[in-house]
């Protein structure tokens, strides 16, 4: 079915039992996240069998049901993955990354991107950005990376960072790749003006009112910066407060109830003027009951206190968001390989400035032991006579002759350091060292659908708050659990119908809230993409 056909068609048949089927319960969320904006940026696939929506939703649903990779496809049956889609099967792993790399070829992702934050961002109620970085890692030999510090893994290697905007409950936004090894402060510069433009943000009338808060941790801590964004931009900053040494008397706390989404928190906190840097900040403490004081540091001249250390408490979403992906969706690994070159212009700390730099240092402290060495021994000259200081002289020529030595060395190396520029370009690295970066196309992609699918799962999550009890604790794993389950389908195309019909669950109280989340999602009235066949969903558990 190739000719001049531009895809093939859904078309469902009566399928019991079918592998995986509950995943097509997403179907509504993914929908009402996003999904078309998917197929609105990227033009049609040249035609053939499987078309653009047939390659997203493929996509969206080895995500959901934790295939992690293409290759993984191979541990399925195509045939009853291919019944998700109305298909005969799905296609087999090399020609599916050849229509991923039509997909990437378009270059269309960053526009992608654009239009999913705009998406998310107008139903934000408040806007709070929790930004921060993280590093995927790089094991391979194609690309020259350079190193950072990965706090995971307590070492220092080659890799890209990817630096995630995210909002209170830790959905996430927007997510914007370094090229290099670019500090947090240097990706927020770039993220703000993003924000500002993409979300179509305006500054009020009102000097006391931000555009929007940020709330990041202490990699990005330099107050006079954070006066240049509020001058600049009007965006205020939450922070952890950097090298804090002194202790506020505790009797200054107070018992503080502030009001959240889970309910009612109480802490002991209290809230002073403080000089950094010539400018005045606002700093909140939250007292422990071990008597430690955490202190956060913020530009938002009108937030409550409670709210200020709610906001910043609330920044470990984020860090659960990234703990949680790895685990589930895998999302550090690229689906598509091979390198290309970052800008040639860009400049970058000269790796032999740095080493002259570094032999300056060692033969500095060498100097240094030397010479307390010789300071140790001069103390007790006073009480020699002529004949035994004539001895601790000769005794000591050879250590002075060393002090002398090093003295002389570490002229040498800063009068040879005077000729290397501390900085150079990308261009002028030599080409073997020269840096370049990974394919970054099927990267963002791959992380569209992530943060599509998460989404959509989370919105799942969250409505059955409203009817399960212990979804706090099970709720995303009922939710997996159906996204894995077997379904029959049945479609009725008299009256325009696809029932999904789930098998039941591991236990009664998972097939009560598939009961009632079945009842939320037919409100929805969703069809199944590109047919006219409305989703309607049971469960055979009684």
């Amino acid at each position: 079915m190739t000719g001049t056909q531009e895809y093939a068609p859904s078309v469902f048949e009566h399928q019991e039992s079918v592998l995986n089927a509950g995943v097509l319960f997403s179907i509504p969320a993914l929908i009402a996240q996003g999904l078309e904006r998917f197929f609105n940026v990227f033009k049609p696939l040249p035609a053939g069998f499987y078309g653009l929506h047939h390659v997203i939703l493929i996509f969206c649903f080895m995500t959901l049901c934790r295939i992690k990779n293409p290759e993984q496809l191979k541990n399925h049956p195509p045939g009853e993955l291919g019944k998700l889609l109305g298909l005969d099967r799905i296609p087999e792993v090399s020609y599916f990354r050849r229509k991923i790399k039509q997909i990437t070829d378009q270059s269309r992702s960053d526009q992608l991107h654009t239009e999913l934050f705009q998406c998310w961002v107008k139903d934000m109620p408040e806007m709070f950005f929790y930004i921060d970085g993280h590093v995927l890692v790089y094991h391979g030999d194609k690309a020259n990376l350079p190193k950072r510090f990965v706090s995971r893994e307590k070492l220092c290697l080659p890799g890209t960072t990817e630096f995630w905007v995210n909002d209170q409950q830790g959905l996430p936004l927007m997510v914007i790749t370094g090229e290099l090894n670019e500090k947090l402060k240097t990706a927020i510069d770039e993220i703000i003006p993003k924000i500002i433009k993409d979300a179509d943000l305006k500054k009020s009338s009102n000097p006391n009112e931000p555009i929007f808060t940020i709330v990041t941790d202490r990699e990005a801590y330099e107050p006079a910066w954070f006066i240049y964004l509020w001058k600049t931009y009007r965006v205020a900053i939450i922070t952890y407060r950097k090298n804090v040494k002194d202790k506020w008397d505790e009797s200054l706390f107070q018992n503080t109830d502030i009001q959240t989404e889970n309910g009612t928190v109480s802490m002991q906190l209290c809230e002073m003027g403080t000089l950094l840097n010539g400018h005045w900040f606002r700093e909140i403490r939250k007292l422990s009951k071990d008597g430690h004081q955490t202190s956060i540091l913020t530009t938002h001249p009108t937030l409550l206190m409670g709210e200020i250390a709610v906001r910043m408490f609330a920044r470990w979403t984020q860090e659960n968001y990234f703990k949680y992906m790895i685990a589930n969706f895998d999302f550090d690994k690229m689906i598509e390989y091979g390198t290309e070159p970052v800008n040639q212009k860009r400049t970058i700390p000269n790796q032999e400035y740095k080493a002259l730099t570094y032999k300056i240092k060692k033969q500095k402290e060498k100097l240094s032991r030397l010479e307390a060495r010789i300071f140790k021994q001069a103390g007790d000259v006073k009480a020699l006579d002529l004949d035994h200081l004539a001895k601790y002289i000769t005794k000591n020529a050879d250590l002075i002759d060393q002090i002398t030595a090093r003295k002389q060395e570490i002229e040498a190396l800063k009068v040879k350091r005077k000729g290397v520029p501390s900085r150079i370009t990308i261009a002028q690295m030599p080409e073997e060292y020269r840096y370049n970066k990974l394919k970054q196309e099927g990267k963002k992609l791959k992380n569209a659908v992530v943060m599509l699918a998460y989404r959509s799962e989370s919105a799942l999550y969250n409505i059955m708050y409203e009817f399960y009890k212990d979804n706090d604790k099970e709720g995303r794993m009922i939710l997996k659990e159906i996204f894995t389950s077997d379904a029959d389908m049945i479609p009725d195309y008299a009256n325009k119908k696809l029932v999904i019909r789930l098998h039941s669950l591991s236990t009664p109280r998972a097939n009560q809230a598939v009961k009632e989340l079945c009842s939320v999602l037919n409100e929805t009235e969703t069809f199944f993409p590109l047919t006219n066949l409305m989703l309607v969903y049971e469960t055979v558990a009684n």
